[in-house]
């Protein structure tokens, strides 16, 4: 068996290279396709994976196509016996999955196996519940009549969409922005789902998506989804998990964050106002004599609006320890765990005459002995931290190390595991990376880019720029990027560390740019991107979900500013964990946690811009740290070999070029 094991390899890797030939399959099927050699040497070593070197991680610097490098090797995958071999493919973001299984997985897939079954799967609350929905359309009165006509408005929309939906993914609901009230109300949690016995099971859109998730060849998932299921197993996912043969997460340097968050323990604001939307519907419809009903849906609603009241309005995470020591937030703490211990007692005693309420009694059950967890904060090894959003409050406990647990999770599955990004190493190493997951005895593999970044793209850092936490920092940076923006030719990416200011941002541009300005959250990021391309010369205002896993070629995105290198806020209650860990293993914590967290999301975001050979374009920084401290040049370091200046005019000038023009020095 090793014997045939190895040919079965041996015959792969052959395999797998003569599609990537000059004339080779993917030559032939896909126009403008161009062999490389970094993406070659890629795909010959997952195809060359065994069962005892089965951890592979890559760093593909941008240009190398590592999506091409993986998906090759994944569709043409078979076993001992012939088989087609089950690969999971987990991506960043959801903006990316979707990139990936709508445009490059079914270019790949037609030249190299038209017959391979592919599926795209998303968390459940990315699809439309009919029960949910039908439960929000019957409800006779509105909680909030302030909001009722939005609502209203947001109801029709919706009715009308399901009347025409065959998957019931709300990605294609692009007419309501992403945080739309009525969301929450047409969607399921793991807490709310009925499974079997919801009245709607056999035409329920996330049931439907499982199913040709298990009989799928390649499925496409999102880190989220996959860690929920692998540590929770409240997906249905779990079924899938345990058949794969490959799984790759590209995009792989979110991994270890993504990882920390679902082995943490978490409570959400929105999982007790669902519950207590839920409890008041019961008492409204099902259940008119338990009066008590509805008045817990009521103190539960107040409760969880009180909690989120206690925090500023605009998005904040801090550490969860030190606002436990304000006495209001306190009462607030003890308030809601005293409204717990009522509902159970009273969901309790009716336990057995409706199946949501018991359902309701299991989801008290859960968030009181969580909220309990979460309270007792004077345990170690954890940190404990809150962030909020515009409407929500989320509480977490997350380890200090997943390592042990992950590589643990890992050993437990028999298959292949590829971890790939174009920011893995720092300094040419991969520690940084492989320690926080436990891959202590992975294969690396470091792949360059082939693009000429020299003559194709060029790095200004503007002068005279206010400190990036300046109040005049915004005006500064809308002025600099009106400049720029007159005299590029295509379009311009506007990137920033905070929502604050990409909206502060936002406003001084309104009705001072003549091109078409389109801002996160306004819709989806598909319909965003969408438009963005369609107009050519538009200008996309993002946070870290552009920063990463979106590819815009051409003229279409010749310019990306950045508003200051992005290292975690110090508050953080994550990166103090992290910091006290380093200082207590004698190492330098601003060197070895922060300053590699910060090079690679500047990584990230530097990578927008040259995605073709054929590209040109300036990247903008506005942080003066990089000429004024004495870390900048680990910054620049790590950036792609562009030329570089502190001139303006010769941006403008470079902007102004005809894409095919050489750089006039």
């Amino acid at each position: 068996m090793p014997q045939q094991t190895s040919e079965i390899r041996s015959a792969a890797t052959v395999a797998v290279t003569q599609v990537f030939a000059e004339q080779g399959r993917l030559s032939q099927a896909i126009e403008g396709f161009q062999p490389r050699a970094a993406q070659v040497q890629m795909a010959q070593a997952i195809a060359q994976m065994s069962s005892d070197s089965a951890v592979l991680v890559v760093e593909a610097e941008t240009g190398t196509g590592k999506t091409f490098a993986y998906l090759a090797p994944a569709l043409m995958a078979h076993n001992e016996h012939g088989e087609r071999k089950k690969v999971i493919v987990s991506t960043g973001t959801k903006n990316l999955q979707e990139q990936l299984f709508h445009r490059d997985l079914p270019r790949v897939r037609e030249a190299l196996a038209p017959d391979a079954i592919v599926a795209l799967l998303k968390g459940r609350s990315n699809y439309l519940c009919l029960h949910r929905m039908q439960q929000f359309v019957a409800q006779s009165g509105r909680p909030d009549p302030s909001v009722a006509i939005q609502l209203q408005y947001e109801a029709r929309v919706v009715r009308h969409w399901a009347n025409q939906t065959r998957s019931g993914d709300l990605g294609e609901l692009t007419e309501l922005p992403e945080d739309a009230m009525i969301l929450p109300q047409i969607t399921s949690t793991a807490d709310n789902c009925l499974g079997r016995d919801c009245p709607d099971y056999q035409d329920c859109y996330l049931v439907k998506a499982r199913q040709e998730a298990l009989e799928a060849d390649v499925v496409v998932v999102n880190h989220h989804l996959f860690f929920a299921d692998a540590v929770l197993k409240d997906t249905g996912f779990g079924e899938l998990i345990p058949h794969a043969d490959l799984v790759v997460f590209d995009e792989a340097h979110q991994v270890p964050d993504i990882a920390s968050q679902y082995f943490s323990e978490s409570l959400n604001t929105r999982q007790l106002a669902d519950l207590a939307q839920d409890l008041r519907l019961l008492y409204s419809t099902e259940l008119k004599d338990l009066r008590q009903l509805g008045q817990l849906g009521d103190q539960l609603d107040k409760s969880a609006k009180d909690l989120r009241l206690q925090f500023g309005r605009d998005p904040e995470r801090g550490n969860w320890r030190e606002q436990k020591q304000r006495s209001a937030l306190q009462q607030d703490c003890v308030r809601l765990a005293d409204i717990l211990d009522t509902a159970q007692a009273v969901t309790k005693a009716a336990l057995g005459r409706n199946k949501t309420l018991d359902q309701c009694y299991e989801r008290i059950v859960l968030l009181k002995a969580r909220w309990q967890q979460l309270n007792h904060t004077e345990r170690t090894g954890y940190s404990f931290w809150y962030e909020t959003s515009p409407r929500q409050l989320n509480v977490h406990q997350t380890p200090l190390s997943v390592a042990d647990k992950f590589s643990s999770y890992m050993q437990s599955q028999s298959m292949q595991w590829v971890f790939t990004s174009a920011t893995l190493a720092v300094h040419g190493r991969f520690d940084h990376f492989t320690q926080r997951l436990g891959l202590a005895s992975a294969q690396t593999l470091v792949l360059a880019s082939p693009f000429d970044y020299a003559s194709q793209a060029l790095l200004y850092l503007p002068r005279y720029l206010p400190a990036p936490n300046d109040p005049k920092m915004a005006q500064a940076f809308a002025t600099e990027a009106l400049a720029l923006i007159e005299h590029n030719r295509g379009g311009t990416f506007l990137l920033f560390t905070s929502y604050r200011m990409l909206n502060q941002v936002a406003q001084l541009l309104e009705g001072q740019c003549d091109r078409l300005l389109l801002t996160q959250g306004s819709t989806s990021k598909r319909e965003l991107l969408e438009q963005f391309v369609d107009a050519g010369d538009a200008v996309l205002l993002g946070t870290s979900s552009f920063w990463e896993g979106v590819d815009v070629r051409g003229e279409a995105l010749s310019l990306v500013m950045i508003d200051k290198l992005p290292f975690a806020a110090p508050d953080d209650p994550l990166l103090q964990a992290r910091i006290e860990d380093c200082k207590l293993r004698g190492q330098n914590p601003f060197q070895q946690v922060q300053i590699p967290q910060a090079v690679i999301s500047l990584k990230q975001g530097a990578g927008r811009l040259i995605r073709d050979a054929f590209d040109r374009g300036v990247l903008v920084v506005c942080d003066n740290r990089l000429v004024q401290k004495d870390y900048a040049q680990t910054f620049v370091a790590s950036l792609p070999a562009m030329q570089r200046t502190r001139n303006r005019q010769r941006v403008c000038e470079f902007l102004a070029q005809p894409t095919d023009s050489d750089i006039d020095n």
